[in-house]
């Protein structure tokens, strides 16, 4: 069986390089956003996860392969028991330049000081309200006011590039979007505007309650002088910038403008199925690898680099069909 450790081996048969995970390392959370997961979840059980040994080794390989960027996402990432053992182990690899996590905030004043101890370089928050009954409504579960300490914890432990994620809805909380950048910009916090992705069921209709980043923009443009931003996070963001201030403001856009040009990214589950699209079913079993050859990375290092020749050319989200693009919930996957 062939064997690479090329620092160029992931590239897909479009002629794209993959240089970026995100791995989830649990499908809990303990919010219930209401445009990710149904109220009352269903949770693997914890014999059906990878271990953080396995997550480890998965990072260690993925890296010899060429990934210089990963993000730990989950469900929620910190709500996993000993987590941080995880990021003190892959944020010392050599060869990886970003170690990064996104997080709904609810676990960041107790773990922030320690992630950034670890090595994580930067940190993404959900923050999709800063009203706390609206975000109770939207997590279901959640308090405003643990986040917002969170923020302030991870500012504190000297996070230099922090963003906020913020989803609109329609008729929900899309008249905040002006408030969150003013929030954003007096915290010295970046923002990114994410556009709502039809995976899973969830309880709302989302041809209705879709907001196009296009209108966010347009909203922003009546207060602020927006000029594009040639920064570049490694994803699928793109920023414009504010004349004289440092807040960069995003949008991550798969519907308005469809950025599967040029992705460079994969996604592995808590289960370890690597999925080649986040809006297709293309995906490899990679658990049979890890536990069927404990001590030969040869066997995983082929089955990764095979993979690429199945990743697909888009996602092609369409709002107008009422059954979801995925049936598999955004937790599942990782965020």
């Amino acid at each position: 069986m062939q064997k690479s450790s090329s620092p160029h081996a992931l590239i897909d048969s479009f002629g794209r390089k993959v240089d970026y995970i995100r791995l989830s390392i649990t499908d809990r959370c303990d919010f219930r956003c209401v445009y990710c997961m149904t109220e009352q979840a269903n949770f693997l059980s914890r014999d059906d996860v990878l271990t953080l040994e396995e997550y480890a080794r998965l990072v260690k390989v993925f890296v010899e392969l060429g990934v210089h960027k990963v993000r730990i996402t989950g469900g929620e990432p910190l709500v996993r028991k000993n987590a941080l053992r995880l990021f003190e182990t892959i944020g010392q690899l050599p060869g990886l330049h970003e170690l990064v996590i996104t997080t709904n905030g609810s676990q960041l004043e107790q773990q922030a000081r320690a992630l950034k101890q670890a090595g994580v370089k930067r940190v993404n928050i959900s923050l999709d309200s800063l009203d706390a009954r609206r975000f109770r409504q939207i997590t279901r579960v959640g308090h405003l006011d643990k986040v917002l300490r969170g923020i302030a914890a991870a500012k504190q432990a000297g996070f230099e590039n922090i963003r906020l994620n913020s989803l609109l809805m329609r008729g929900i909380n899309d008249d905040e979007a002006l408030d969150l950048v003013a929030f954003a910009i007096a915290q010295d916090l970046d923002i990114a505007f994410i556009e709502e992705m039809p995976l899973g069921a969830v309880h709302h209709v989302r041809r209705d309650s879709y907001v196009s980043n296009d209108q966010t923009l347009g909203l922003l443009r009546t207060r602020y002088d927006l000029i594009a931003s040639p920064v570049c996070t490694g994803g699928p963001a793109r920023y414009w910038q504010i004349p004289n201030n440092k807040t960069k403001i995003g949008f991550i856009s798969p519907h308005s403008h469809n950025f599967c040009e040029a992705c460079n990214r994969i996604r592995i589950s808590c289960q370890g199925e690597l999925h080649l699209c986040l809006g297709r079913e293309h995906a490899v079993d990679l658990k049979p690898f890890l536990r069927g050859y404990p001590n030969d990375d040869g066997p995983l290092k082929q089955a990764i680099i095979d993979s690429m020749q199945i990743k697909p050319q888009g996602h092609d989200f369409d709002l107008s069909r009422a059954a979801p693009a995925v049936v598999r919930f955004m937790s599942y996957t990782g965020g």
